[in-house]
């Protein structure tokens, strides 16, 4: 007797289980976008310019260093933070300043956002500062895009390439600016 209510008691627990899981696999309903917007992803890695330049040792500063560090120059290993600014259809919709990454912010640059935007045809500009300049922006990309509704809209960076790329579902506008 006692068999059965344990075997009763877990086949109990299991439909619980089962109607639980059953229901949280298809509600509450999740909308990752509205059926009538559109989204643009920004993404960026990018290694910007030393802080500061190499420097030539001299022979008694090298003289100085164990046999395992005696390379001529000494560079520092900090990099410039970048700043990155999205406009569309000339209003700033993204604007903002990363450092790099890392212990002695010497790694890459990352930066990831999202932001909504409406169907239809938009300016859309990408541009980012990777050096020490004051004017003037070291990468800028800036093209006409047609956003569909739901549509995921992706404002890439390669700086081998040549910098911002804009890729939606069937084309690839590469910058050339």
């Amino acid at each position: 007797m006692v068999r059965l209510l344990q075997f009763g008691g877990q086949a109990i627990i299991y439909v619980g289980m089962a109607f639980w899981l059953g229901y949280f696999a298809d509600s509450p309903v999740y909308t990752h976008l509205e059926p009538d917007r559109a989204q643009i992803k920004l993404s960026v890695v990018h290694s910007a310019e030393r802080k500061g330049e190499c420097r030539r040792r001299t022979a008694e500063e090298l003289a100085e260093l164990p046999a395992n560090m005696r390379t001529p120059f000494d560079c520092p290993r900090e990099r410039l933070p970048i700043r990155i600014e999205v406009l569309l259809d000339g209003a700033v919709v993204y604007d903002e300043t990363q450092s790099a990454s890392g212990l002695a912010h010497s790694g890459r640059t990352r930066a990831y956002a999202t932001f909504p935007a409406e169907p239809g045809r938009h300016i859309l500009e990408a541009r980012m500062i990777a050096s020490g300049r004051s004017d003037g922006y070291d990468y800028q990309h800036k093209a006409e895009v047609e956003l569909s509704p739901m549509e995921n809209f992706v404002i890439d960076f390669r700086a081998e390439t040549g910098g911002f790329r804009f890729l939606d579902g069937s084309a690839t506008s590469q910058a050339a600016d």
